[in-house]
C-alpha cells in the first residue's frame, strides 16, 4: 500500500528506515521534552480485531481471542530484549549518524517541496477566482461562497537549512570513517558524548506557542494530535502561511542542526 518511492526504497535499501515519533505514548516526555533518544517497538500489519478502546479491550479477551499462547508478546519481548542487550553490550553506543543525516535531508526536501506546492496551488486558485472559472464550475443548485484570493507564497530562503544539512552529512561521514579505528581508551569518553547527542536537537525556548516541546526535529502536530510533524516549527509555519515565522524558525532549526553536527565532531576527535 506504500507509494512507488516507498516500495522502491524497500527493495533497494539494506536496512529499514525508522519512522518518526509523534506522541500518544510514554516516550513523549523523554524525546520531545528532555531530548533523550527513544525508540517505539511494535509489530503491525494485521487487523487489530476492533477491540482496542472498547469494552472488549481486556486481559480476558486478549488471552481468549487475541493471543492465547502469548506468541506475539513473546516475539516483541525477544525483539526488545535483543536490542537492549545490543546497546548494553556494545563497545560504544552503535549510533548511525549517516542514516540520521540522510533522514534530515528527506525532511528538508519535504518542506521545500511543500512551499513550492503551496505557491503553485495558490497561484492557480487565485487565477480561477479572478477569471471566473471557479464560479462557473459550481453547481447552481448549491450555495457557494466565493473564497477570497490568498496572498502569494514568497520564496523562502532555505539556504541556512541546506548548509546545516551539508555540515551534518560531512560530520556524519567523518565519524563513520573514524569509528573504524577506535581505540579501547576512548570508549568511555566517547559514550559520554554519544549518549547526550540527542539533547543538542532541543531548544530551551521550545516550539512556537508550545514551549514544553523542546525537540526541533520531532513533535506531535499542533492541529493533528498524536500525528508527528518533522521539523515542526518550520513545517507548521509554512502550513499556516506565516512566512515571517517560517523564516525565523529556519534560522533557529539550522543552528540546532549545526550544534548537533558539532557534537558529532567532538566524538570524532576522540577517535583520531
Amino acid at each position: 500500500n506504500g507509494s512507488p518511492n516507498s516500495k522502491k526504497e524497500a527493495r533497494e535499501r539494506t536496512d529499514l528506515r525508522i519512522s518518526a515519533l509523534g506522541s500518544g505514548s510514554d516516550y513523549t516526555p523523554f524525546l520531545q521534552h528532555l531530548g533523550i533518544a527513544s525508540l517505539n517497538l511494535g509489530y503491525g500489519g494485521e487487523d487489530g480485531g476492533g477491540s482496542y478502546h472498547s469494552v472488549y479491550d481486556s486481559f480476558d479477551h486478549y488471552t481468549r481471542f487475541g493471543d492465547p499462547n502469548f506468541d506475539y508478546g513473546i516475539a516483541l519481548a525477544q525483539t526488545a530484549g535483543r536490542m537492549t542487550l545490543r546497546l548494553a553490550n556494545a563497545d560504544v553506543l552503535p549510533f548511525e549518524f549517516t542514516n540520521f543525516a540522510e533522514t534530515i535531508g528527506v525532511y528538508v526536501k519535504e518542506i521545500t517541496t511543500l512551499a513550492d506546492t503551496m505557491r503553485e496551488e495558490t497561484k492557480q486558485m487565485n487565477q480561477m477566482i479572478s477569471d471566473g472559472t471557479l464560479k462557473a464550475a459550481q453547481d447552481p443548485k448549491e450555495i457557494f461562497v466565493m473564497p477570497k484570493p490568498k496572498a502569494d507564497v514568497p520564496f523562502l530562503n532555505f539556504a541556512p537549512l541546506q548548509n546545516a544539512l551539508a555540515k551534518l552529512q560531512e560530520s556524519a561521514k567523518s565519524y563513520q570513517k573514524a569509528m573504524k579505528n577506535k581505540s579501547a581508551t576512548s570508549q568511555k569518553s566517547l559514550d559520554e558524548i554519544l549518549i547526550k547527542t540527542e539533547r543538542a536537537l532541543t531548544n530551551n525556548k521550545g516550539l512556537p506557542r508550545r514551549d514544553w516541546f523542546k525537540h526541533q526535529i520531532y513533535a506531535p502536530g499542533f492541529y493533528t494530535g498524536y500525528g508527528v510533524k518533522t521539523l515542526p516549527a518550520v513545517r507548521e509555519a509554512i502550513e499556516q502561511r506565516d512566512w515571517k515565522e517560517a523564516s525565523e524558525q529556519i534560522e533557529i532549526v539550522s543552528k540546532i542542526i549545526e550544534n548537533f553536527a558539532a557534537e558529532i565532531d567532538r566524538a570524532t576527535k576522540l577517535l583520531l
